[in-house]
């Protein structure tokens, strides 16, 4: 593998391990103060991570040229792709932040995780026929649901906490296709910029209205806050933008996937979290399809 490929796979590999152990702090702060009030002061954190970025990286000379002149680039486009972008980022995020605080790091990052199977899937509303595979991993994905989820249990019905990551999966799964139709014409950096600056109002309008945030609440979830905010929301983006360019799709693909494990590892690791052996079976169905729907079709001879 050459030095740019193999660099850039560890970028996504970094931006996996952020993410997955990021839901240990998610969950930490659960325990501390309402989700719009965590998510609010995580995306207020990666705004100002993210500016400074922007000014470091325009002093620095590292801007694209041929965009069009200023320090935003296509502003237009830019507000309304990072609007559309953030609106949908705030619902993943929010039904995300409700559901880890009703269930386990190891089942929330496998079921976030799904977004990688629905994002091809939701392709056919845009005239794309998903192919035998694909549907063979979804269903397989549902089958790994209902080993983690439901197995051994009376009910079986989903958790309220459970249907909300669910949720979060289709939410993220438009989130991912939004970024995909807008990226393009934009500053990867400046879009992530504005989709969590509309992620903060949101959050914070929510936050007041149906919450009492207080000082003491932000101190106890202080480093949690810290963590998602400067790690996951501002350092894990930009390690993605990055990593991506010039990498083969299905190899970041798979760092990507890495995601759901160290989430169990660090549900494990850090907060002494543990699964029955049909809930690791459930696990490793679930990844096993997610990995899968990313592998290339054969090529006919």
């Amino acid at each position: 593998m050459p030095n740019v490929q193999l660099r850039n796979t560890l970028l996504l590999m970094g931006a996996s391990f952020i993410w997955g152990t990021a839901f240990v702090a998610q969950s930490v702060g659960a325990d501390h103060m309402g989700p719009y009030s965590f998510l609010a002061g995580r995306s207020w954190l990666a705004c100002v991570f993210l500016l400074g970025l922007m000014a470091v990286l325009r002093k620095a000379g590292k801007t694209n040229s041929a965009a069009e002149p200023g320090f935003w680039q296509n502003r237009k486009v830019l507000v309304k792709g990072g609007t559309c972008c953030g609106i949908a980022l705030f619902a993943a995020s929010a039904a995300q932040q409700m559901g880890i605080g009703t269930t386990s790091t190891a089942k929330a990052g496998f079921m976030t995780a799904l977004y990688v199977v629905l994002v091809p899937v939701f392709g056919v509303l845009f005239g794309r026929r998903p192919g035998v595979k694909l549907w063979c991993c979804v269903a397989a994905s549902v089958v790994g649901l209902y080993l983690l989820c439901l197995a051994g249990h009376d009910s079986l019905a989903l958790t309220g906490g459970e249907w909300q990551l669910l949720g979060c999966a289709f939410l993220f799964a438009t989130q991912i296709l939004l970024v995909d139709h807008f990226s393009p014409k934009l500053d990867g950096i400046q879009l992530s910029f504005v989709q969590f600056l509309t992620v903060a109002v949101i959050s914070t309008v929510f936050m007041l209205i149906l919450e009492q945030p207080t000082i003491e609440q932000f101190r106890l979830a202080a480093v949690a806050i810290a963590y998602c905010g400067i790690m996951s929301s501002g350092v894990a983006y930009t390690l993605q933008i990055v990593g991506q360019k010039a990498l083969d799709p299905t190899i970041a693909s798979l760092a990507m996937c890495l995601e759901s494990v160290f989430s169990a590892l660090a549900g494990w690791l850090i907060l002494g979290e543990t699964l029955s052996t049909t809930e690791l079976c459930g696990c490793g169905l679930m990844f096993a399809a997610i990995v899968a729907s990313q592998l290339p079709d054969k090529k006919k001879v």
